[in-house]
């Protein structure tokens, strides 16, 4: 892509040719979110979907440690094209490539190992037990394929091919869907046979950016021929890749925590709240996408120096994530029982679920500033920044939200725990970007 986008092409068409391909990409893999979740409801199941719902942290952790090398790497990419330093960019992003790699079979042989334990701490118990493990070992199994496709998947865009990353996702989303009616009751698979879509549908992802990167891309690569890097350059990937790690990880565990509390309360209430989950994904994904997206335009005009087109891409996203969180939050409280229905038919939980969708409206636009400050720490390089607000929302925060709330307010406690760690974190957000980029951009 011609640097026009990044340098000179006004911000507002810049930012959504950057964003929209993502925002699409994450709209195709919530059509397979819901449509796996559609499924697994329709067995009936009520143990079923509960033990899918535990297991699904693993699957999160699986995409937190894909972004420490997809997006710590980005960061690092962009700034050096920035500054016009292709070749450094290129041999960062084929380091990155087989590290995923390397660190993907490492968490496969450490959880298998460590199964039991592991699913007794996402809380399964003897009803949910076998169908978390079933789902946990597949996903697991399939570690280094899926940490590896969040490396091209999150570099290609600095390079400016926003579109073909989320092809990419598109292609591994469409086998998910079809092959997910054939594992779980075609073979009577179950929770297994969606684990196993799932790691299929990626092997298709990765087969596909492996061709990008090898024939297609001009800056980046997959030429294992060229992987070196130095140390110093190793640090400059973790320092941003950690704390975006840490995101996806504190979203894990703050899942697991979100379960235990409600476990006392009854295993329909895990089961709709792993719904509930998944069905606000319409929300997060679209906030998400317009975010990171933009990753790569910041970042490539923050080490480029053009601290005027930063400051009116960062002016631009806040009044635009924000207007979009307020816009999307209303829909979603009105559409909740009619959304609810879609996946279960079971009136009691959907009744529960719309309760839980409703109060998780509350916290989107606080999560759309935190996002926005998050992606431009990362795409700056500031990893106080970013790892503060990462240990943060669903980290440090939550649990302390969560304690208090739960032994004041009890079950109710526990639902308005996610709103309100999203309004503190945001509070959090506005004091460290005016203490660091913005002192920068001002002088």
């Amino acid at each position: 892509m011609n640097n026009e986008w990044f340098e000179t092409v006004s911000v507002h068409k810049a930012y959504l040719k950057f964003s929209l391909p993502v925002v699409c990409g994450l709209m195709i893999s919530l059509v397979y979110n819901m449509v796996d979740t559609w499924f697994i409801a329709r067995t009936g199941n009520t143990d079923l979907v509960a033990g899918v719902a535990l297991g699904a942290p693993i699957f999160i952790l699986m995409v937190a440690i894909g972004d420490m090398f997809g997006l710590g790497g980005a960061s690092v990419i962009s700034r050096l094209f920035g500054q016009h330093k292709d070749d450094e960019g290129r041999k960062i992003s084929i380091f990155c490539f087989y590290a995923a790699i390397i660190v993907g079979v490492m968490v496969a042989v450490l959880m298998l190992v460590f199964k039991g334990p592991v699913l007794q701490l996402l809380g399964a118990g003897q009803d949910t037990m076998m169908y978390a493990s079933s789902y946990y070992t597949g996903i697991v199994l399939g570690a280094p394929l899926i940490i590896v496709s969040f490396t091209p998947n999150n570099q290609l865009r600095t390079e400016g091919l926003a579109t073909q990353s989320m092809i990419g996702g598109a292609i591994g989303s469409v086998v998910n869907i079809i092959l997910d009616p054939l594992f779980i009751f075609g073979l009577g698979w179950g929770a297994a046979g969606a684990a196993a879509a799932t790691v299929l549908g990626y092997v298709c992802t990765d087969t596909y950016y492996v061709y990008l990167l090898l024939r297609k891309t001009k800056k980046l690569s997959a030429d294992i021929r060229e992987f070196r890097v130095v140390p110093s350059e190793v640090l400059q990937i973790l320092a941003i890749g950690i704390p975006a790690c840490i995101t996806n990880l504190c979203q894990s565990f703050g899942m697991t925590i979100l379960n235990r509390f409600l476990l006392p309360y009854g295993n329909d209430k895990v089961a709709a709240m792993g719904i509930v989950t998944k069905t606000n994904l319409i929300a997060a994904f679209i906030i998400i996408g317009f975010a990171f997206g933009a990753q790569p335009l910041i970042g490539y005009n923050y080490g480029a120096g053009n601290r005027d087109r930063l400051k009116k891409i960062l002016r631009f996203g806040y009044g635009f994530e924000c207007c979009i969180a307020l816009a999307i939050s209303g829909f979603m409280a009105l559409a909740a029982p009619y959304l609810l229905r879609l996946f279960i038919d079971d009136a009691h939980i959907a009744a529960i679920g719309t309760h839980m969708l409703r109060l998780q409206q509350i916290g989107m636009v606080f999560m759309a500033i935190v996002l926005v400050t998050t992606v431009t720490f990362q795409a700056a390089g500031k990893a106080l920044g970013a790892f503060m607000l990462s240990a943060g929302r669903q980290g440090f925060i939550f649990v302390a939200v969560i304690c208090t709330a739960s032994s004041l307010y009890g079950y109710t406690g526990v639902l308005i725990s996610q709103p309100v760690s999203d309004a503190l974190t945001a509070m959090l957000a506005v004091v460290l970007f005016a203490g660091s980029v913005y002192q920068e951009i001002k002088e």
